[in-house]
């Protein structure tokens, strides 16, 4: 399975980008630029070994995309087309959110240990999902994923103190992400479109009691909560 981002920018400047949603091997390395190096602006939480592994695997691999668009600004307006192989999804909208999707998407799909822990939420990628919908889907996935793990007779998080731990890892490896891609950009798409993901991330580590009454008010509003 693999999902294709088109982008059309200004008069007749397209981009394609595929990402393909099987494990894939880590890119190959020959003359990939210092930013990718794995020792560079390296994450504090990496499990990686610079004796072990030259590259860092996410960086790698969003190389083709922030290369594409490192001179680009982020309020740049762009239709962006979104086919996965069962539907076709398009939208108008600013360069930082259609890269923060993207982005998104190739990092969670990277042989990154730690955020290889996204993969679930990629296969069932959602592209250009809100903040509420991040939450709505980290949370929903988290306990289907608990639930199956009581099944198996492993004891599950219900409070989800493992889904805050995970996006507090999240968070210390966008950062570094961020560090090494603004050594590369002279435009400020993809350094926005992290600081979004990050935000993203931010939402469920320091506040998701603070969401989670949120979205419990709005299934209120719609006669979704929870029967008295």
């Amino acid at each position: 399975m693999s999902i294709t981002y088109s982008f059309a920018l200004r008069e007749g400047d397209t981009r394609d980008f595929q990402v393909d949603m099987d494990a894939r091997p880590v890119a190959d390395t020959a003359g990939l630029p210092e930013w990718t190096r794995l020792g560079h602006c390296q994450c504090s939480n990496c499990p990686l070994k610079k004796t072990d592994v030259s590259h860092c695997p996410a960086a790698a691999d969003m190389l083709p995309v922030v290369d594409a668009f490192r001179d680009e600004n982020a309020y740049e307006k762009v239709t962006v087309r979104v086919d996965d192989g069962r539907r076709r999804y398009e939208k108008e909208t600013t360069l930082e959110e259609a890269l923060r999707s993207l982005l998104g998407l190739i990092m969670a799909t990277s042989q990154c240990p730690i955020l290889g822990e996204l993969r679930a939420m990629a296969v069932h990628h959602m592209p250009f999902a809100s903040s509420d919908e991040f939450i709505m889907r980290s949370v929903s996935l988290y306990l289907l994923q608990q639930y199956f793990g009581k099944r198996h007779h492993q004891t599950p998080d219900w409070e989800l103190q493992g889904l805050v731990e995970r996006n507090q890892r999240l968070q210390l490896v966008n950062q570094a992400l961020w560090q090494r891609v603004h050594t590369f950009c002279r435009g400020d798409s993809n350094l926005k479109a992290l600081l979004n993901f990050f935000s993203m991330a931010s939402s469920v580590s320091y506040s998701l009691e603070t969401q989670l009454r949120k979205l419990e008010a709005k299934l209120d509003e719609h006669g979704m909560g929870v029967a008295p």
